[in-house]
């Protein structure tokens, strides 16, 4: 095992020291001269480019009081400009939109990175914002306050330095914060071991922030603190919720300076809406002790909120799962509750009216799609703004009003390859428990077998569902791929059990899972070992860590992306502490046991022939430290192994910046994909270049 002590490539933690970058530009080179060479490339990174920065596609909005607020990034405007519009504009083909800020603009007058991280606009008047705005792309960003009126930054307004801030409106003068305020009082950081804000703190217009109120104290091994105000009007609360781990978390209401916790089980969902508690469960329940009714893992539950809190735990039931059917949702209009659901990974939509719970019918919504809420406005309207989407149909835009107007398509997205010849199959792996693992294939009706690209997550309950494949229609199946994607346990897609099975010492069925979805696609002959390739990314790319180490005979090539890799160290490194609920903890020989095994850093070999692999990742990834993939090819270059390796020196946790570098760093991947997987099989099939295949 690889300790601390004796692990020689500490230094390639070290993010920005000169001898990491000069590292990184070593290995950057040969792998951009050796992939971007080629007119495969070319096209790919053009044809991505030119999906991501099209003004055709749809710019999707969330309603804040009159207007209609959108983020739009394209060729011209490359860091993006904040606009807004009216609903009757923006219905229309070409609607006239109001430019608040543009981003790179921005940039250029203060000589920064700038990259948009998000806006906050204070109700119900939205004149004033907290815009956050981070440099290069990282997770920790600027908050500065923004005045609509004025279009200008309010001088004397709410401003935080660069830091994994929480704030949030209570009114036009006072805002909750968590921050990095230093040393706090019990002498420990006020940031949790995750890096997160552990201190609440009640912060007045005019004055320093030093000089703010603290409002609730977690303890350093939380994951993060935060409190908030539910300006709701009639049922204005403030509340405070604590994080102990990933998966649980304390809520409390917070009654002039007094906390009354919600007592709902702390792996359970729970929100307050009015006058009634929802809670989602993640484990089995008894609200009124082993003498009442039990709720099984991922039921909705609504109770009567003063009640509760005063002991009552009548409960009504919204959702009951099943073997194949699992909550992904739920969402509030003015009078209704929408309920999203998938049975075997298909969306399903349910309405029920707020208040006697009974189901309302609803028309206008696509059968065969992913259906999701992006906007309502539960204050004052029943409106919604739905998307639709499919593996070969592109996303759609649907608006409506429950109760009065159907669901309409007003936004539609162009089409990005030719879906018309284009099928998609679900097929179930049984996994070595003999657990039946679905996944999806997306495959040209003419193509039966050849170079198939598996793609997989696997964690933190983060359901894989079909969606458009905006990216890889066009680089690889339109090309003669096939791709496929694995619902493997760890994911959400079957409710929390689906999830919860595959956490700590039973992470070994994500594995299992994705290498039994591996097995299978070679017994239905839709490929062979040596023409197989798999990605992911973050989680995904541990995935794929573990599929080089462990499982390196059913793959022809693996691209690893953003990865956690040394699983001894991952809870020392940036955001790594926050996620021991779901690993473990490699600092307990109990827990390390089961760990070290997957941990793909510590299990690198000199006699084993690995596939080849591209791993990429970005400097200035703040969640996964970009020393997981640096050491992971340090390892693999130490035993003998070749590895191709592209490190952006921007880009955040998604790898890129801006679509430029998003297209580019797509083009990388598939052009090592095919240079290794679309050779000559034993059949004589190969990718055409050019020619009949659509490419």
């Amino acid at each position: 095992m690889t300790s601390e002590s004796t692990d020689p490539y500490l230094w390639l933690e070290e993010v920005t020291s000169d001898s990491a970058l000069d590292w990184v530009r070593e290995h950057n080179a040969p792998t951009v001269d050796r992939l971007t060479a080629s007119k495969r490339f070319a096209e790919i990174e053009e044809q991505t480019l030119e999906a991501l920065d099209t003004d055709d596609r749809i710019p999707y909005v969330r309603r804040r009081g009159d207007y209609l607020y959108n983020f739009w990034r394209d060729a011209t405007n490359t860091r993006g400009l904040w606009r807004r519009t009216t609903l009757d504009s923006y219905v229309t083909d070409d609607p006239e939109w109001d430019v608040l800020i543009d981003v790179d603009e921005l940039a250029k007058s203060e000589d920064e990175n700038w990259v948009w991280k998000g806006a906050t606009a204070l109700r119900p008047d939205y004149r004033r914002v907290l815009i956050s705005l981070s440099r290069g792309g990282a997770d920790a960003a600027v908050v500065r306050e923004f005045d609509l009126t004025t279009r200008t930054w309010v001088t004397d307004g709410f401003t935080l330095p660069e830091n994994k801030s929480t704030v949030s409106w209570i009114d036009e003068d006072n805002v909750y914060v968590g921050t990095d305020f230093g040393t706090a009082p019990d002498g420990h950081s006020s940031l949790t071991e995750s890096g997160y804000p552990r201190i609440a703190k009640r912060w007045t217009r005019g004055t320093p922030l030093d000089d703010a109120v603290t409002v609730f104290t977690g303890e350093p091994s939380d994951i993060s603190i935060r409190a908030v105000y539910d300006d709701t009007p009639g049922f204005e609360r403030h509340f405070v919720s604590r994080a102990t781990d990933f998966f649980n978390s304390l809520l409390f209401e917070n009654r002039d300076g007094e906390l009354a916790l919600i007592d709902v089980p702390t792996d359970a969902y729970a929100g307050v809406r009015r006058d009634w508690l929802l809670v989602m469960t993640r484990s089995e329940w008894s609200p009124s002790g082993p003498d009442g009714p039990t709720y099984a893992p991922g039921t909705l539950l609504t109770f009567d909120y003063p009640a509760y809190l005063d002991g009552n735990r009548d409960a009504t039931v919204l959702f009951e799962p099943d073997g194949h059917t699992s909550l992904v949702d739920f969402t509030f209009t003015k009078n209704y509750l929408i309920i999203t659901t998938l049975h075997d990974v298909h969306t399903s939509i349910t309405v029920l009216t707020v208040g006697d719970w009974s189901p309302v019918e609803i028309a206008g919504l696509p059968v065969l799609a992913t259906i999701s809420v992006l906007d309502t406005d539960p204050d004052h309207s029943d409106e919604v703004f739905w998307s639709a989407t499919s593996f070969t149909e592109p996303p759609s835009l649907l608006h409506g009003t429950i109760g009065s107007d159907d669901a309409t398509v007003i936004k539609h997205s162009p089409e990005f390859f030719d879906a018309s010849s284009v099928t998609t199959e679900q097929y179930f792996a049984t996994s070595d428990d003999g657990t039946l693992i679905p996944y999806f294939v997306v495959r040209r009706t003419d193509v039966t077998h050849g170079p198939t690209l598996l793609y997989g997550y696997g964690g933190f309950e983060n359901a894989l569902t079909p969606g458009y494949l905006t990216v890889a229609g066009r680089a690889w199946i339109e090309r003669g791929g096939i791709y496929v994607i694995a619902n493997i346990r760890g994911g959400g897609e079957y409710g929390p059990a689906w999830h919860t099975v595959a956490q700590k010492a039973g992470r070994h069925l994500v594995y299992e899972d994705f290498s039994s979805v591996a097995k299978d696609l070679v017994i239905r002959r839709f490929t062979t070992p040596e023409q197989l390739g798999a990605q992911g990314g973050s989680n995904g790319g541990l995935l794929m860590g573990v599929m080089l180490t462990r499982y390196p005979e059913l793959f022809g090539a693996l691209v690893c992306q953003v990865p956690l890799i040394d699983m001894y160290r991952y809870h020392l490194l940036l955001a790594g502490a926050s996620w021991v609920a779901e690993y473990g903890n490699p600092e307990d020989p109990d827990e390390w046991a089961f760990m070290q095994p997957f941990s793909p850093y510590q299990n690198i070999r000199r006699d084993v022939d690995y596939p080849p692999i591209l791993v990429t990742t970005s400097t200035r990834d703040d969640r996964v430290h970009p020393g997981h993939a640096r050491k992971l090819v340090a390892r693999l270059e130490e035993n003998g192994h070749t590895v191709d390796y592209y490190e952006n020196i921007e880009g955040g946790h998604g790898g890129a910046a801006d679509n430029k570098q998003a297209a580019y760093k797509s083009a990388l991947a598939y052009e090592f994909l095919w240079e290794t997987l679309g050779k000559t099989d034993e059949q004589g099939e190969t990718e055409k270049q050019g020619g009949d295949d659509g490419s």
